[in-house]
């Protein structure tokens, strides 16, 4: 899941003319976690991580239940 919300995050921000850079430019469009999920470090992986585990705890908080397809 947290692969899915860099990537999800990463082709908005392509979609919106950012490229890869080594620093974050917000004139220039460019950002440094314009890259590979296995290539992210260890804090940028983890605040993927939270950001899915927060998503599924609103969903089921609305009242929704996940069921895995058989």
């Amino acid at each position: 899941m947290a692969k899915n919300v860099h990537e999800v995050w990463a082709a908005g921000r392509i979609e919106d003319g950012w490229t890869y850079g080594t620093k974050r430019d917000d004139e220039k469009k460019t950002h440094p976690c314009l890259v590979a999920y296995e290539e992210l470090p260890e804090s940028e992986k983890e605040y993927d991580r939270k950001t899915g585990l927060e998503t599924l705890k609103f969903i089921i908080r609305a009242g929704y239940q996940i069921i895995k397809k058989q």
